[in-house]
C-alpha cells in the first residue's frame, strides 16, 4: 500500500500545534507496519535533504513555479523520515501561518492554494492508493484531480476551514461548486464533500461537530457524511515521552519505581523560583489561546495559595494572555511561575515534576498534552469537551478507574472546583498513587489508532464503505 500524505506541519520540520505531533507520530506507526507513505509539506524554511532528488511540477500557472524536494532531512531533523517538500512562490516564511504581529499571512490562501495544486501535481505522477489530506491547507487538492485515489480527511480543528474570496473557485480545474459555501470559497468544505471518508481526531469530537453548537457553520455537512465521518483518537509517540528513558530528565522512573519524580519535582521548584511546599504542583504546557482556557486560569491565582498549591505555566500567543500572566506572577511570585515561549525540554520536565496538569479548554479535538502527563504520572485536571472526555476518567465519578477530573463547564468556577477536588485527592497518598499507575499503564501510543486507519484504508480500497 502507498499512501500520499499531504500535511501543513509535521515535526520536527513544521511544529506551531498538535498536528505536527499526530501526523510525525501517526506515519511513524504506519511505517513502522510496513506502509510505504510519501510525507508532502511546504518547505518553509529550505530544509537540508540528504540523497535529495528534485522534480519539477505541473501546476497552473498562478501556482508556481513548483518544486518538489525530496530526501531525508540532515541532522537531527532526520528522524522525520524520507519526505518531500513542495518549493512554490511565498511559501517559504519564518511561521508557517502568522506574521511576527500574531496575525495571519495577508496571502495564506495563496499559499497554502499553491501547495495543494502541487500535491495534486504529485498525486497524479506518483498514483498512490490512497490520498491523505489535513485540515484546510490541503483541502483544495481535489479542486485539481477530475479523479483523485480514495481519499481520507482528517480534521484536526474544525474551526479552521481556510475561508477566502470566491473569486478563487474560478483557479480550480475541477469541482468548483464543492468550494463554495455562503458566498465564500471553503477548502475544507470542499474536501468534506468530496472526500471518501472524514475522520475526526476523537470519538466525542465527532458528537460535537455534528451539532450546531460546535458545528462551526458545517454540521450538516458532516453529518451527511453518515458512516464516512469516524472518530479516531489520536496517540502520542511512546518513545518521546517516556519518564524511563527520557533524555531531558535528570532521572528517570516508572511507575514500579516513582520515588524520583519527588527528586524532579524539587528541581522544577527551584528551576521556577518558587518555594517549596507539600500542596500539589500544577503546571500548564499550553498555546496561549482563548480556546485552551488560559483566561480562566488567571482569576485563580489568589487560590492557589489557600489550596496549598503552586503553578507553572509554559507557553506562547495571544498577547492579552502573556500580559495577564506576567501581571499574575508579579502580584503573587511565590505561587506562580510563567515562562513565556515553548521550550521542549522544560516541557518534559513539567510533565516528570508536576503533580497536576491543567488543561482548560473550551473545545479540544483531541489533545495530546493530557495523554503525555499521564504517561508521566501528573493527574490531569480538563475540562469535559472533545477528546478530553475520550481520555480522561473522573476520579469522583469512577474512583476505581478515576485517572484525574473532569469539569463540566469551561468557566473558572468550575476549574475551582475542579482545582479543590484534584487537591482532596492529591492529599490522599494512596488514592493519589492509584491515579498515577493507571494512567501511566495505559497504552497511549499510536499502535491502535494505526490499525484503525489501515482498517478504513483496506475498505475503500475493496470498496467497502
Amino acid at each position: 500500500m502507498n499512501v500520499l500524505f499531504a500535511t501543513a506541519e509535521f515535526a520536527p520540520l513544521a511544529r506551531v500545534g498538535g498536528l505536527a505531533a499526530a501526523a510525525a507520530g501517526y506515519v511513524a506507526e504506519l511505517r513502522r507496519q510496513g506502509v510505504d507513505v510519501q510525507v508532502v509539506m511546504p518547505d518553509y524554511r529550505s530544509i537540508e535533504l540528504l540523497d535529495e532528488t528534485v522534480r519539477t511540477l505541473p501546476v497552473p500557472t498562478w501556482a508556481g513555479p513548483a518544486t518538489a524536494r525530496s530526501g531525508v532531512p540532515a541532522g537531527p531533523l532526520g528522524e522525520a523520515g524520507q519526505v518531500t517538500l513542495i518549493e512554490a512562490p511565498g511559501i517559504a516564511r519564518a511561521h508557517p501561518y502568522l506574521q511576527p504581529d500574531g496575525n495571519g499571512w495577508a496571502d495564506n490562501d495563496q499559499r497554502f492554494f499553491a501547495f495543494s495544486a502541487a500535491v495534486a501535481a504529485l498525486v497524479e505522477m506518483d498514483k498512490p492508493d490512497i490520498l491523505h489530506l489535513n485540515d484546510w491547507h490541503t483541502s483544495t487538492t481535489l479542486a485539481h484531480l477530475a479523479s483523485p485515489p480514495p481519499t481520507v480527511l482528517t480534521i484536526h480543528t474544525l474551526g479552521y476551514q481556510g475561508w477566502s474570496d470566491p473569486g478563487w473557485v474560478r483557479a480550480f480545474s475541477h469541482h468548483r461548486d464543492e468550494f463554495l459555501l455562503g458566498g465564500a470559497c471553503n477548502p475544507l468544505v470542499g474536501a468534506v464533500r468530496l472526500a471518501d471518508l472524514v475522520i475526526s481526531v476523537s470519538p466525542h469530537y465527532v458528537t460535537e461537530i455534528t451539532t450546531d453548537a460546535g458545528g462551526f457553520g458545517i454540521a450538516d455537512l458532516l453529518l451527511a457524511k453518515g458512516e464516512r465521518l469516524v472518530g479516531i483518537l489520536n496517540g502520542i509517540d511512546a518513545n518521546e515521552w517516556n519518564p524511563s528513558r527520557d533524555q531531558h530528565l535528570s532521572a528517570s522512573y516508572s511507575v514500579k519505581n516513582m520515588a524520583p519524580k519527588a527528586e524532579l519535582r524539587s528541581g522544577l521548584l527551584a528551576e521556577a523560583g518558587l518555594p517549596p511546599g507539600d500542596g500539589p504542583l500544577m503546571v500548564v504546557v499550553t498555546r496561549l489561546a482563548h480556546q485552551k482556557g488560559v483566561d480562566l486560569i488567571v482569576p485563580l491565582v489568589p487560590y492557589l495559595e489557600g489550596l496549598g498549591a503552586r503553578m507553572i505555566v509554559l507557553g506562547s500567543g495571544e498577547q492579552d494572555l502573556v500580559d495577564a500572566l506576567t501581571s499574575a506572577v508579579a502580584e503573587h511570585p511565590q505561587v506562580v511561575s510563567f515562562v513565556n515561549g515553548y521550550d521542549e525540554g522544560l516541557a518534559h520536565r513539567l510533565f516528570a515534576g508536576g503533580d497536576v496538569f491543567v488543561m482548560p479548554s473550551r473545545f479540544e479535538p483531541c489533545g495530546l498534552a493530557q495523554m503525555q502527563a499521564m504517561r508521566y504520572g501528573t493527574l490531569p485536571l480538563v475540562t469535559d469537551v472533545g477528546g478530553l472526555h475520550d481520555t480522561v476518567t473522573d476520579i469522583d465519578a469512577f474512583p476505581l478507574a478515576g485517572t484525574g477530573v473532569v469539569v463540566a463547564a469551561p468557566t473558572s468556577l468550575d476549574l475551582l472546583d475542579g482545582m479543590h477536588r484534584i487537591t482532596r485527592s492529591f492529599n490522599q497518598p494512596r488514592r493519589r498513587s492509584a491515579m498515577r499507575k493507571r494512567g501511566m499503564q495505559i497504552d497511549w501510543s499510536w499502535e491502535q489508532p494505526t490499525l484503525k486507519h489501515l482498517e478504513w484504508y483496506q475498505r475503500l480500497l475493496t470498496n467497502q464503505v
